[in-house]
Parts: structure tokens; C-alpha cells; sequence
């Protein structure tokens, strides 16, 4: 007997949960798109500034308000002292964990204005939690080594600044593109398990700061973020294409799934993953990593023949970030710095036309009229 009218689905898979004028996906035509832009034309033309602003505001900046938006993010690059020693007294720990905390703790700085719900304050909140999340994933990436923090340098874009902060080094221009654009594709993605979070916690009009929080919480399980780190530790661990393909061959004959193919809601090439592959290609053929995008060009051809799957956003993410320079166990932390972008655009949204998110569920008990058994007599 069910408890409710409405029909349900395992995962809540294809059930409209919700209305929003930010993201746009067609899982069929393999069409994405932030606020009606397609993300090929973003892709090719935006920086992740102009998608920030966009996502966040609803329009494409002019050029005053983009520089404003740039100002706003160096301003707040800056992180609480607090926050600095926690990331020292945790260099051992899991960067998704102190990504997590360390999110949480920015709220602490300034109590009265972290309560503050007015939309001014909040999207102050938002500008500091997206240049403060990329300092706390850069920050840590150095302090963990032994390095010392580096100070942004303000004729860097976000994409260089944090390049330059995880790495002492300042990017050129094709790095600095490269993840530039890896940002923007990873910006938004309609109501993925960490968006809906973070909007169901901005419901209870929590503050922005538990908003990110459950957003990262939820990005943190292994079935949300991590694919990418799970892609590139198989291709370094094979060594080789030929290798690679009987890697793959075994885990297709037990039934394993191959990470970074498939997705809950493509039924054909995820449209991040046609720029991701190129960019794969390109870097690795400048950085000296171009083993990595032959071996997964291979186990690409070969999970299509096989499986009739395509790869998504995370198999060429992963030989990308690599051949950036960031650590394999940050690839999830830097998807969590761009994510931010898409997370807090939410949360805004939901805050302005706010109701409590609040679903049923069915019910598959006995659903009444048990008896009451004594303690002694059970």
C-alpha cells in the first residue's frame, strides 16, 4: 500500500524536481547550455569570470562589470587566519575533508554578516566563497608539501591564479586557457546531486555557507565527483595503450565499470567531453603527456565498440588536469572550485523564490495498526 498518489522512480530519475532559468541540458541531442548560451559557444568564447557572472546574474557582463567581478574576486582572495592554521594542522587529512571544513569555517569570520540574508549580502557571500574555495584547494595543495602560501597576482585570471597558488608558477597562455575552460565546463549541470543539496538546504534558508558545505559533502561521494581521479590512476597505473586495452577487456569480462563513461543523463557524448578530448590532446602534446590521451583515445574506441558508452565530462578531464600539474587526490576539489559557480548561482535563485523543499516519500512498510508488545513478552 502506498502512501502517496504520485509515481516514483528509483534515484528520483527523470522526476522534475524543481524549476530554474540557470541550467539547460538535452540528454538526447547532447545540448548544454547556462542561461540559454550553449556551452560550445561558451566554450569557445567565454572566460569563467564572464560564466560567473552569467550564471549568477542571468546576462553576460559589459566590460565594467566584468572588471568589477575580477576586482571583487582578487579582493577576497584572502583567507581567515583561522582557516589558514586549520589547513596546517591537517596536511595529512583527505583534501575533500579539509575542503569541506574549511568551507564551513569561512562562515565563522564574520558572524553577523554570515546571518545576514538580505540579496546584497548574499552575493557578497557568493564572490568570497568562490575566490576563498580556490585558495583553500591551492593553499592546502602547497602547505601539504612544505611550501609556503603564494599571493595572487592580479594581472592573472581566476584560472592563472589558481595555477599559479597551487603551483609557484605562472601558467602560460595555453595552461592558462586550457583550464580556463575546464572551469566553464564544469560550472553548472541542472540539478546534479550536489546542486539539489545545496538548493534543498538553501530551502531552510540556511546560510550560503551550510549551502556550499552540503554541496561539497554530496560531491564528495564516489558516485558524484572522483571519476576523474579513478581515470587517471588506471591510465598510470597500465603504462601503456596496449595495456590499457587489457585492462579494460578485464573489467568489461567481470562486469566492472569503467570510470568516466556513461551518464544518468546523455544518451549521447556528453558536449564537455568533445572539448575536454581536444584539450587532452593539445596539452599533452605540449607538456609531454601525450601517452595519456593516446591510451584513453584507445579505451575510448573500445568501451564504444563494447559497451555503446561514451565517455563523460571526467575521462579526459582526468589526463587534462594532469598534465596541468595538479595532484591526482585535487581533482575533485577542483571540480568543487568550479562547481561553486553553479552552486551558489543556485542558492541565490532559491533564496529568491524560495519554498521548502519537502518531498514525499513511498511508503513500503506495514502502514499501521501493529501491536504493542511488552517489553517482558518480546
Amino acid at each position: 500500500m502506498s502512501t502517496t498518489t504520485t509515481p516514483t522512480a528509483a534515484g528520483l530519475e527523470g522526476v522534475v524536481a524543481g524549476e530554474s532559468e540557470i541550467c539547460y541540458i538535452d540528454g538526447y541531442a547532447g545540448v548544454l547550455s547556462y542561461r540559454g548560451y550553449n556551452i560550445h559557444t561558451l566554450a569557445t568564447e567565454a572566460t569563467f569570470e564572464e560564466v560567473i557572472w552569467l550564471l549568477w546574474k542571468g546576462s553576460l557582463p559589459k566590460k565594467a562589470e566584468l572588471e568589477s567581478l575580477k576586482a571583487e574576486l582578487f579582493a577576497n582572495y584572502g583567507l581567515p587566519g583561522q582557516v589558514v592554521d586549520f589547513l596546517k594542522a591537517n596536511l595529512k587529512s583527505a583534501p575533500m575533508d579539509v575542503l569541506r571544513t574549511a568551507v564551513s569555517m569561512l562562515s565563522l569570520e564574520n558572524p553577523a554578516e554570515a546571518k545576514d540574508m538580505a540579496p546584497e549580502a548574499n552575493q557578497r557571500k557568493a564572490g568570497k566563497l568562490m575566490a576563498q574555495t580556490s585558495m583553500i584547494v591551492a593553499g592546502f595543495g602547497r602547505l601539504r608539501t612544505g611550501q609556503p602560501l603564494v599571493a595572487p597576482d592580479k594581472s592573472l585570471s581566476f584560472a592563472g591564479n589558481f595555477l599559479y597558488c597551487l603551483t609557484g608558477k605562472k601558467p602560460d597562455s595555453v595552461m592558462e586557457h586550457v583550464f580556463d575552460v575546464a572551469l566553464i565546463l564544469h560550472a553548472d549541470h541542472e540539478l546534479n546531486a550536489s546542486t539539489f543539496a545545496a538548493r534543498v538546504t538553501a530551502a531552510t534558508l540556511s546560510d550560503i555557507y551550510s549551502c556550499a558545505t552540503s554541496g561539497i559533502g554530496a560531491l564528495k561521494g564516489p558516485l558524484h565527483g572522483g571519476a576523474n581521479e579513478e581515470v587517471i590512476k588506471m591510465l598510470l597505473e597500465v603504462g601503456t595503450a596496449d595495456r590499457a586495452i587489457e585492462r579494460v577487456g578485464e573489467m568489461l569480462a567481470k562486469k566492472i565499470k569503467i570510470p568516466g563513461f556513461g551518464h544518468r543523463v546523455y544518451r549521447t557524448e556528453d558536449p564537455r567531453a568533445t572539448h575536454l578530448r581536444k584539450m587532452s590532446e593539445s596539452l599533452g602534446k605540449s607538456t609531454g603527456h601525450e601517452d595519456l590521451y593516446l591510451m584513453s583515445s584507445r579505451v575510448e574506441e573500445m568501451v564504444k565498440a563494447e559497451k555503446k558508452l561514451n565517455p563523460n565530462v571526467d575521462f579526459y578531464s582526468a589526463s587534462t588536469y594532469y598534465s596541468l600539474g595538479i595532484p591526482v587526490d585535487l581533482f575533485t576539489p577542483v571540480f568543487a572550485v568550479s562547481r561553486m559557480a553553479g552552486w551558489t548561482a543556485h542558492v541565490l535563485e532559491q533564496y529568491h523564490n524560495n519554498r521548502l523543499i519537502r518531498p514525499r516519500a513511498e511508503y513500503k512498510g506495514n502502514p499501521d495498526g501493529m501491536q504493542w508488545v511488552p517489553l517482558e513478552k518480546r
